[in-house]
């Protein structure tokens, strides 16, 4: 009789509970997809909100407002004020940020979905060419919800390796971490679609240069092992020998696909730095032109030469612009701080070195077979 008696009581307080807890329904409440902030007028933040309505029936409205305020909770107020059903943020899965606003500094808005529980750590963030209300409230042909369209134009980009995984949650690490500096997508619109443009590159949260998105692989191949994926390079007169190809031309393109890299990185010298960055990567040939003889393992080894020489000049390029710009988004700080003892390392110490940093880059690449394959 007690041990019946304790059950009751224990389901009589899990239902007071559950009775105290704010339920949202469905058809009552209207779920923000996509947020996305600009300068406003006057030192007031502009936000602009993708919000999908469902109806008793099921069917589904997408509203795209825009409201201006001093802060973001009192622009989502405002929204409120604007529809017939609740804003809720639980389905939030996009923050774009317009250029400008990036210049200033991301931390209070980083911050701010950190603390709110509602929000998930795997959304995604970005930069937007411009404003970001233009891209969001154009009435795209062939776009029924722009929030949802550019959750899935980031999402398969990133699960291909096209581009760099730009998550709540990944930001908010590289942000905080000393001796490592974070990088968005950059979106804007092309006609009646959105496109990948290019990488942002932050320095302490401030946006401070861009790199164009066809560098998004040597950014990645970096930063992180590749797996997969399909990469162009240009194999300039510098980079074969006219052994390669009878009448070489000036320039010869050709598509790959990384099959598996492997970074191994290690601090040379602690007082210039000095780092050796080296990469194996292996992959297939789907096309060159104009045409070589791969049939034969001496001129096979010859692309494979030409190839890691040109991967190693372009990856040395694009961590040479980082350096211009003072963005560490490669996490050398990282290593440094690793390797050296007691090197008491903070963001401005680093910054300090990063500009004088030496990488020498070194890449094998290894032509596993030819053909198009997709």
């Amino acid at each position: 009789m007690r041990k019946f008696s304790s059950y009751f009581i224990l389901l009589f307080l899990f239902g007071l509970l559950a009775g105290c807890t704010e339920t949202n329904i469905l058809d009552r409440i209207g779920l923000t997809t996509l947020v996305g902030y600009d300068k406003g007028t006057e030192e007031k933040v502009s936000t602009t909100a993708v919000i999908r309505e469902v109806n008793p029936e099921f069917q589904s409205n997408v509203e795209v407002i825009t409201t201006e305020n001093e802060t973001s909770k009192g622009n989502r107020m405002k929204t409120n004020r604007k529809l017939s059903k609740k804003v809720t943020v639980g389905q939030m899965r996009v923050i774009l940020f317009g250029d400008e606003l990036a210049k200033d500094n991301l931390q209070s808005y980083i911050d701010m979905q950190l603390e709110n529980a509602d929000v998930s750590n795997s959304l995604f963030m970005g930069v937007v060419e411009g404003e970001t209300t233009p891209l969001l409230t154009y009435d795209y042909k062939n776009i029924d919800d722009i929030g949802q369209h550019i959750y899935k134009l980031i999402e398969q980009n990133v699960k291909q390796e096209y581009m760099i995984s730009p998550t709540l949650h990944e930001i908010a690490h590289d942000y905080y971490s000393v001796g490592k500096d974070f990088a968005m997508p950059i979106l804007k619109r092309d006609e009646e679609l959105v496109a990948l443009s290019g990488i942002a590159l932050f320095k302490e949260g401030k946006m401070v240069g861009t790199l164009p998105v066809q560098d998004s692989f040597y950014v990645k191949v970096v930063r992180d092992s590749f797996k997969a994926g399909i990469f162009e390079a240009i194999l300039k007169e510098e980079d074969f020998s006219s052994e390669l190809v009878e009448n070489a031309p000036s320039k010869i393109p050709i598509a790959l696909d990384a099959i598996h890299s492997k970074r191994e990185l290690k601090l040379v010298n602690a007082s210039t730095p000095e780092f050796d960055l080296s990469l194996k990567l292996k992959g297939r040939l789907l096309e060159i032109n104009p045409d070589v003889n791969l049939g034969d393992p001496k001129i096979v080894a010859k692309l494979e030469k030409a190839i890691s020489k040109n991967l190693s000049r372009e990856i040395s390029r694009v961590i040479a612009h980082t350096q211009e710009v003072d963005s560490d988004i490669f996490g050398f700080g990282m290593k440094y701080r690793s390797s050296v003892r007691n090197s008491n390392l903070t963001k401005e110490k680093w910054h300090t070195k990063y500009n004088n940093m030496k990488v020498n880059v070194k890449v094998d690449f290894v032509i596993l077979r030819n053909g198009v394959f997709e």
